[in-house]
């Protein structure tokens, strides 16, 4: 499944999808997520989907074969938008990682509360999910899990924290110079399967990589978001026989 960086911003799990000539959707209600596949024909896999995220992670195989991510993030300033589903944030051009011999470039990241992955049935405060493409439009998505810590604020949070966009719509500007590796845990152990986009049109094809240990935010930043954000994450889905492999 090719994706083109233009269909990021358009459908890209909890993106700027609304921007889009499609069917409304939210986290709730009537057009909620158990009725995202009903809402648009173009959404037809959300409903009937066999590879779709997000997942439980549990009884993942070890396979010692499976290569460390290779990250290669830089400091950027960064742009933020409120899309009305989320908080996405766009940085500029020259961070990528190395996963399977693969480089992805880095396009964005956004954040759920609560998280979106659960590990063993157990949801965490929230995640942000890194996503990038690759030479032909294939999609790779770094999923990070957050808890909150009363005093354990993230110092990348806290500068793009500053910025943020409190209506849906509205962007701003981050010009301090940000690093999207301070949102990664020292430990580059992961959980990875096939999966797809995690919000209408829910299209398949798109690699996750699940980071094994959590990055903590402080109380006031996990306020901060749910201020805006309560609720923006889609319910977990079938697993329909994946396999899930672990590099640890």
């Amino acid at each position: 499944m090719r994706f083109s960086f233009a269909a990021v911003l358009l459908l890209g799990l909890g993106t700027t999808f609304a921007a889009a000539q499609s069917a409304h959707w939210e986290y709730q209600g009537h057009e909620g997520p158990f009725n995202w596949g009903k809402l648009d024909p173009a959404y037809k896999a959300c409903g009937d989907g066999h590879e779709q995220s997000p997942i439980d992670i549990r009884g993942a195989k070890l396979n010692k074969a499976l290569q460390p991510i290779e990250f290669h993030y830089m400091a950027t300033s960064m742009k933020l938008e409120n899309n009305g589903h989320t908080i996405v944030v766009y940085p500029k051009p020259g961070s990528y990682i190395v996963a399977g011999g693969v480089r992805y470039d880095l396009k964005q990241f956004h954040f759920h509360r609560p998280s979106e992955e659960a590990v063993g049935g157990k949801l965490t405060d929230m995640d942000v999910h890194l996503v990038h493409e690759d030479a032909s439009g294939k999609l790779a998505v770094i999923a990070v899990r957050l808890i909150e810590n009363r005093d354990a604020p993230n110092a990348t949070l806290a500068a793009l924290w500053q910025a943020l966009p409190k209506e849906s719509g509205k962007t701003s500007n981050v010009e301090a110079m940000v690093n999207p590796a301070g949102l990664l845990p020292a430990n580059h152990g992961y959980w990875t399967y096939m999966g797809s986009l995690t919000t209408p049109p829910c299209t398949e094809g798109v690699h996750w990589f699940v980071m094994v240990d959590e990055v903590t935010l402080s109380r006031d930043q996990l306020h901060d978001f749910t201020t805006l954000y309560r609720l923006n994450s889609r319910p977990l889905q079938d697993r329909n026989g994946r396999r899930i492999e672990a590099n640890q």
